[in-house]
C-alpha cells in the first residue's frame, strides 16, 4: 500500500506513517462491504422496511472507502449505489423497458460515488479527530442528497435516507429540520457505528490525543466501541422526545379518497381514459348512495387521484358532465386529477381542479404540477435524447409546469396539493404550508408502477405529515391510498390494484412546526458544513502523510 502524501523528510514521513491509524481494509473486503452497504440501505426502504439497516449501510460504505485512493473510493461508492438503486428503482422498468431503469440507476449511483470520494478525502480529518467521524459522515450525506435533489433537470430525490425512516423514531426529527435533518441523524448514527468497529480492530498506534468517538479518551477499546454503539442508538431514539402532532390544531373535516382503479396496469391505461374516468365517477356515486342511506358520513371534500380524468374535462363536454354528476350526487367538492390540453401546440398540463357541486370547475382553485418528470412527462433535449432511444417519442406532448404553489381553497379546508413525485421535493410541499394549507394532499397515479413504488411514496407522505404538523392523504388510481396523521401513523390504507373508497375525519392544522419556519436553512447549513469539511480535509491531506490503497 503506497504512501500518497510524501513529507519533505523521508525518514520523518515513514515515522509519521507508522503512527497514523490503520491502513484501508483489503480491496476484496472493501468490495464486499460496498455491496453490503447498498443492500443494507435498500432493505431499509419499503416494501422491506428494516429501517435500522440504513445506518448500518452508511457505516459499511464509510469503512470500505476510508483511507482509499480517490478512484477506488469512487468505484466502491458507485458499486454501493448500484446495489441500492438498481433494485430500489426496479419498478421503473415494468412497462417502459430496461433503458430508463438502467440510466436512472446509473445516474443515481454516481451520486453515491461522490459520497465515496468525499469520505476518502476526509480520511485524514477523521484519523486526526476521530470524534468528528459521525458529524463528517452526516454532513457529507446531506450534501450529496441536496445536490441529487436538484441536478440534473431539477433532480431526483428518491431514495434519500430520510425516506427509509417512516417507522423509525428518527422520523420525528423531521418536525425540527425536515428530511435533511432525518438524513443527518441516520448518517451520524452510521458514522458512530463505523467509529465503533474501526478503531478497536484495525488501529496500530493512535495519534496523540486521538479518540474513537466523542467521550472515548482513556477508556478501553471495547468500552469505546460500546459507547459509540450506544451513541448511534441514542441519535435515533432521541427522536421520540420530539413533540409531533397537528400544528395549531383547528376544526375537523370529513374527507373521502376515491381510488377508482384502472382496467389494467401499464402504460396503456391512457388508452382507456374513459373507463378510468367512469370508474371514479361510479365509485363516487356509490359513495353518495351510501351517504344517503346513512351508512357513511357525508364528506366535506372528495379527492380523486392524478390521471382520474385523462380526458380534458374543460374541453370535453361529456367528461365535464360526468364529473358534475358525481359532484352533485355526493354534494361535496371534488379535487379532480386531470390532464389538460395546451396551452400551446404539443403541450399539456397535469392539474388538480376543484369541481364544485352545482357550479362545476372552479378555475381559480386549480393547481398545475410545478415539477413535471423529465423524460416521462416532458422530454428535455428531445433531439439528443432520441439518439439514445427512440422510446422518448412515446411522450407525445410536453407537460408545461405551473407557476404557483398548490394552495387550493376547497371551502371546508385549504389544501396543500402536490402531484405524484412532487412529494419528494422539500420546497414544493413547504410552499403549500407557508401559503396557508391546512391539509396536505398527494394525488398520484401508480398504474405504471407497482406496490413497492406506492409504498415508497407513502413513506414520503408520512415524513411530510410530521415535518409540517399536518394531517395528510395520498389518493392513487390503483393504490396505495390512505390517510396519515401528523405523527406519521397511517390509517385506512387501501390494497393495490383494487377499487376502494375510504372516508375519515381529519383535524386541520393552522400553525407551523419549527421545520416549516426554518425552511431550507438546516439543509443549507449542513451542506455548507460539508463543503467546509472537504476544504479542511484537502488542506490536511497536503500536510500529513496518508496510507491508502
Amino acid at each position: 500500500m503506497p504512501v500518497t502524501a510524501v513529507a519533505q523528510n523521508p525518514s520523518r514521513s515513514a515515522a509519521a506513517a507508522a503512527q497514523v491509524g490503520p491502513r484501508p481494509v483489503p480491496l476484496w473486503v472493501a468490495v464486499l462491504l460496498a455491496v453490503a452497504a447498498g443492500l443494507a440501505m435498500l432493505v431499509a426502504f419499503p416494501p422491506y422496511g428494516w429501517w435500522p439497516a440504513a445506518p448500518v449501510g452508511v457505516a459499511a460504505l464509510a469503512a470500505a472507502v476510508h483511507r482509499r485512493r480517490l478512484w477506488a473510493a469512487a468505484g466502491l461508492g458507485f458499486l454501493a449505489g448500484l446495489a441500492l438503486f438498481a433494485p430500489l428503482l426496479g419498478w421503473t422498468n415494468l412497462h417502459t423497458g430496461l433503458l430508463p431503469w438502467v440510466l436512472l440507476s446509473l445516474s443515481q449511483a454516481g451520486f453515491v460515488a461522490l459520497v465515496g470520494v468525499a469520505a476518502a478525502v476526509t480520511s485524514p480529518l477523521v484519523d486526526r479527530w476521530r470524534w468528528a467521524w459521525p458529524v463528517v459522515t452526516g454532513v457529507l450525506w446531506v450534501g450529496q442528497e441536496a445536490l441529487r435533489s436538484r441536478a440534473p433537470f431539477g433532480g431526483f430525490p428518491w431514495g434519500r435516507l430520510a425516506f427509509s425512516q417512516d417507522d423509525s423514531p428518527a422520523l420525528r426529527w423531521a418536525a425540527v429540520g425536515g428530511a435533511p435533518l432525518v438524513t443527518f441523524a441516520v448518517a451520524v448514527a452510521g458514522g458512530l457505528l463505523v467509529a465503533a468497529v474501526w478503531r478497536p480492530w484495525r488501529a496500530r498506534r493512535p495519534p496523540v490525543g486521538d479518540v474513537s468517538c466523542p467521550g472515548g479518551g482513556g477508556r478501553s477499546r471495547w468500552a469505546v466501541a460500546a459507547g459509540c454503539v450506544v451513541g448511534a442508538v441514542a441519535v435515533v431514539a432521541v427522536g421520540l422526545l420530539v413533540p409531533v402532532g397537528v400544528a395549531g390544531g383547528g376544526r375537523t373535516v370529513t374527507v373521502a379518497v376515491v381510488q377508482g382503479n384502472v382496467p389494467r396496469l401499464g402504460l396503456d391505461f391512457n388508452a382507456q381514459r374513459q373507463a378510468v374516468l367512469n370508474n371514479h365517477v361510479q365509485a363516487t356515486i356509490d359513495l353518495a348512495a351510501q351517504v344517503d342511506a346513512g351508512q357513511r358520513p357525508r364528506p366535506d371534500l372528495v379527492v380523486w387521484p392524478e390521471n382520474a380524468s385523462d380526458i380534458d374535462p374543460l374541453r370535453s363536454e361529456e367528461a365535464g358532465r360526468r364529473i358534475t354528476v358525481a359532484a352533485d350526487a355526493v354534494r361535496a367538492p371534488i379535487l379532480v386529477g386531470a390532464v389538460l390540453v395546451g396551452p400551446g401546440e404539443g403541450q399539456s398540463r397535469n392539474a388538480g381542479i376543484l369541481w364544485r357541486p352545482g357550479t362545476g370547475p372552479d378555475l381559480a382553485q386549480m393547481y398545475t404540477k410545478r415539477h413535471p418528470v423529465p423524460f416521462a412527462e416532458y422530454v428535455p433535449l428531445r433531439e439528443v435524447a432520441r439518439l439514445v432511444s427512440k422510446e422518448v417519442d412515446r411522450v407525445r406532448s410536453d407537460m408545461v409546469p405551473g407557476d404557483r404553489a398548490g394552495v387550493v381553497d376547497a371551502g371546508a379546508a385549504v389544501l396543500g396539493d402536490v402531484i405524484c413525485f412532487e412529494v419528494a421535493y422539500d420546497g414544493l410541499v413547504r410552499d403549500t404550508v407557508t401559503g396557508g394549507a391546512q391539509l396536505l394532499v398527494v394525488q398520484t397515479n401508480n398504474a405504471t408502477f407497482d406496490v413497492a413504488e406506492a409504498r415508497q411514496q407513502l413513506a414520503m407522505v408520512r415524513l411530510r405529515a410530521v415535518e409540517h404538523g399536518r394531517a395528510s392523504l395520498m389518493a392513487s388510481t390503483v393504490g396505495v391510498s390512505g390517510f396519515v396523521a401528523p405523527d406519521g401513523r397511517v390509517s385506512d390504507a387501501t390494497g393495490f390494484n383494487t377499487r376502494a373508497v375510504v372516508v375519515r375525519q381529519l383535524r386541520l392544522g393552522d400553525g407551523r412546526t419549527l421545520a416549516t419556519r426554518v425552511g431550507v436553512w438546516p439543509e443549507a447549513a449542513l451542506a455548507a458544513a460539508a463543503v467546509a469539511v472537504l476544504v479542511a480535509a484537502v488542506v490536511l491531506r497536503r500536510r500529513r502523510p496518508v496510507i491508502s490503497g
